[in-house]
């Protein structure tokens, strides 16, 4: 396949997989400078490179990557010789990602704990509490071993392929 059908043929894919994020809540600009990190075959893109391949403003482009970053997906690399600002997206993103729902968890945890602290587990709030309260504490504990599981089978396959 030659290197620009290659490029657009990702790119396409790109776009179906950021309509879906947007779909499912994520902000539309987040999204597609999101998937133009994720599927580009450059290892770093500046905002300009972002604004020209996704056709938008580099006000959106800054918006996107500011909160891009904010949720570790993508990081600020340094370029030697460059005076711009490069970004990739980061190694082990998605481990990441799902790490931080923990924060999530355990907030639910918490306020179902403290409504706990209050309603009578036999009631119907305290039934949907006690519920939520071992819900959350379960994907806490399980996310974390399942996130661990998945860097050393990912580590032990990348050096498996690699030698």
């Amino acid at each position: 396949m030659e290197h620009n059908e290659t490029e657009t043929e990702l790119r396409a894919i790109a776009e179906k997989l950021a309509l879906s994020l947007s779909e499912g809540g994520m902000q539309k600009t987040m999204a597609r400078v999101m998937t133009a990190l994720l599927f580009t075959q450059q290892r770093t893109m500046t905002a300009g490179d972002l604004c020209e391949e996704l056709q938008i403003s580099s006000g959106a482009v800054s918006g996107a990557v500011k909160q891009l970053i904010l949720t570790n997906m993508i990081e600020r690399v340094p370029a030697p010789g460059s005076r711009r600002d490069h970004y990739r997206f980061r190694e082990n993103a998605w481990a990441t990602l799902l790490g931080n729902q923990n924060a999530v968890f355990t907030v639910m945890m918490e306020a179902a704990s403290e409504g706990l602290k209050v309603a009578d587990v036999d009631s119907p709030a305290g039934h949907r509490l006690d519920e939520m309260q071992d819900f959350y504490s379960f994907m806490r504990r399980e996310m974390t071993a399942l996130i661990d599981t998945w860097r050393e089978r990912y580590e032990e396959s990348r050096m498996a392929r690699l030698s």
